[in-house]
């Protein structure tokens, strides 16, 4: 079984749709930047975009259609699969598509509401649609004696 991990960036907001089962599903692009040198000493970078779908009714009702949009920094884990589509002239086209297994959404927010909760997020990042602490927290106290 192939296990793919990519992290980027979302090109645009998700586009949420029900299918024919009646279950949501949600199509987005998701870009990643890699820099690198080449040999004769010049540094560029190179932008390569992928499409994903996620077919999990829970994680789009509850994490992509009220988290994600347009800019949010994603850590996605899943497959990827052969895509094929006929076009109006009869013409067959090939892709390749990942498909979301799980999910993690990294947004900076400065102030907001957990959609599953309610309760007021004042700061830190929102993971798979939880409020999670972020650099503003405060930091450990690495001075407590370790009981073992």
């Amino acid at each position: 079984m192939q296990v793919m991990t990519l992290e980027g960036y979302v090109a645009a907001d998700p586009a949420c749709a029900t299918g024919p089962s009646g279950k949501r599903r949600a199509n987005f692009r998701v870009l990643e930047t890699t820099a690198f040198t080449r040999a004769d000493g010049e540094r560029v970078e190179r932008t390569t975009g992928f499409n994903c779908v996620c077919f999990a009714d829970a994680k789009v009702c509850n994490y992509i259609e009220p988290w994600m949009k347009k800019g949010s920094r994603v850590i996605l884990a899943g497959h990827v699969e052969n895509d094929t589509w006929t076009d109006r002239d009869g013409r067959k086209h090939y892709d390749l598509r990942f498909v979301v297994g799980d999910l993690n959404i990294k947004n900076k927010r400065d102030a907001g509401h957990d959609p599953e909760t309610g309760e007021v997020i004042e700061g830190g990042f929102a993971a798979r649609g939880r409020f999670k602490p972020g650099i503003d927290s405060p930091a450990p106290d690495l001075d407590d004696e370790i009981p073992f």
